[in-house]
């Protein structure tokens, strides 16, 4: 059974729920995933917009997620008690998530939701650690991946 990330606020290749974006409450939206493979000791997960106008624009990263770990609640965040996952810096320069904000008018912006199922425990990254740093540090370890597109526009 290969890798899948699903959520019930985003059907696959269709909108978001405006709840997880900045003209809602602007959190997380609930991920289930499955098929974690057999030699995966951690996940990662990195939320993308290739369509920004200034290039691909990072909205979350969370990393050393145990592999036992099937998913994430609406709403989640690292702070909570004993979750012993990490976030990094969006391309806000905040820790955590931000939602699909694209720039009001025409345009459809897609949203990747991508996981990596990777064989180490833990990344060691600092707490500055940016988006763009859990990925390039993960892929050399990936196992397998899968993304969960959505759609937003304003």
């Amino acid at each position: 059974m290969p890798l899948m990330l699903a959520s019930p606020a985003i059907p696959a290749g269709g909108e978001i729920t405006s709840q997880y974006t900045c003209d809602g409450a602007d959190i997380s939206p609930p991920l289930t995933w499955s098929g974690v493979p057999d030699g995966t000791k951690s996940l990662v997960l990195v939320v993308e917009d290739p369509d920004a106008p200034s290039g691909v624009f990072r909205h979350w990263a969370v990393f050393d997620i145990p592999a036992g770990v099937r998913g994430l609640d609406a709403g989640y965040s690292a702070n909570r008690p004993a979750s012993g996952f990490h976030e990094a810096r969006n391309d806000f320069g905040k820790t955590g998530y931000a939602g699909p904000c694209p720039p009001k008018g025409p345009g459809t912006h897609h949203y990747h939701f991508r996981l990596l199922a990777i064989s180490r425990p833990t990344l060691d990254l600092k707490p500055t650690a940016t988006a763009v740093d859990v990925l390039k540090t993960a892929e050399p370890y990936a196992i397998q991946r899968t993304e969960l597109v959505g759609t937003y526009h304003r």
